[in-house]
């Protein structure tokens, strides 16, 4: 019997689903009681994945509920989906014809199920991501302020002043949420204690990649976008890039590495060895914010604190 796979497609008021091999297709209202139905349609089924496209919060409350009734959901980047359907050929683009690209999509490449954060790690995750918004207000509003004249000065520093007050009550809230939760305050007892990571970035961790620790090495680099892709056609061989994945995660773990590359002796030596072997500083930042990545979803998995000699 062939597995079945249901497409998606989300938007303000409606859902447009799809289900592959059957062909089948229809629609529902994206409410509660419409929620409730789709999940009772589907459930016989016993679909392989149940796929949507994260579409700037639409998604969520859809997924919630999918995910609540025991469905296999996965939430599928829009942009990846998009490159499919254009390499199907797939030109026109209405919410039904989207849905049965996402089918198909998720029927092709069969991504990985993986559970969805619960309440409190979502409103984290939530608090995370305000708190990196206000910060880079506040890093625009400083870089107009070189170029503006006097009285525009004083404008944008009353601003910068508000922000930077709205800044320390979000890092009260993160701080509330994260001592509220015994398992939290274990877990971010165990990433800070790596040289490198503090507060802020083990929060970041927490809150935008709860697999931290469920995961091999390769799998979790490749979620926060740090494993490197090669380009390679023949005797020609291009440089190895990263990019995709968690980029919110990647920056921070960026961040922990320039300070632990300084100041955490194991990962200053793997770094200063990469660079003595004739790797770009960017280079063997790059592998050393993987490195330490992976100790630390090792860290996370053995729920051990760092142990530098065995890094």
């Amino acid at each position: 019997m062939d597995a079945v796979y249901v497409g998606i497609d989300v938007s303000k008021d409606r859902l447009d689903v799809h289900v592959l091999p059957s062909g089948e297709a229809f629609g529902v209202p994206r409410d509660g009681a419409g929620i409730a139905a789709l999940c009772a349609r589907l459930a016989p089924l016993a679909p392989g994945a149940v796929a949507l496209e994260a579409t700037g919060g639409f998604e969520t409350v859809v997924a919630a509920g999918l995910a609540g009734a025991g469905l296999p959901v996965v939430v599928v980047n829009p942009a990846q989906v998009r490159a499919f359907a254009q390499a199907l050929g797939q030109r026109a683009k209405t919410d039904p014809i989207d849905a049965a690209v996402i089918a198909r999509f998720t029927q092709a490449t069969r991504p990985a199920i993986r559970p969805l954060p619960d309440a409190e790690t979502r409103l984290l995750a939530d608090l995370v991501a305000r708190r990196r918004q206000i910060v880079a207000m506040i890093g625009a509003e400083r870089q107009r302020e070189m170029r503006a004249p006097a009285r525009v000065q004083k404008s944008i520093r009353r601003l910068v002043k508000a922000l930077e007050k709205e800044l320390t009550s979000l890092d009260g809230d993160i701080d509330g949420a994260v001592r509220g939760s015994s398992a939290w305050r274990e877990k971010e007892a165990l990433l800070t204690s790596v040289p490198g990571i503090g507060p802020t970035i083990a929060r970041t961790l927490m809150a935008e990649m709860p697999e931290l620790g469920s995961l091999d090495r390769r799998q979790i680099a490749a979620l926060a976008g740090l494993a490197p892709w090669t380009r390679q056609s023949g005797q020609w061989r291009g440089k190895s890039f990263i990019g995709g994945g968690r980029a919110s995660v990647r920056s921070a773990l960026f961040m922990g590495a320039l300070v632990a590359a300084r100041h955490n002796p194991t990962l200053k030596l793997f770094r200063d060895r990469l660079v003595a072997s004739g790797k770009p500083k960017i280079v063997a930042i790059v592998a050393t914010a993987r490195k330490l990545l992976t100790i630390l979803n090792a860290m996370i998995r053995k729920n051990t604190p760092w142990q530098p000699q065995n890094a």
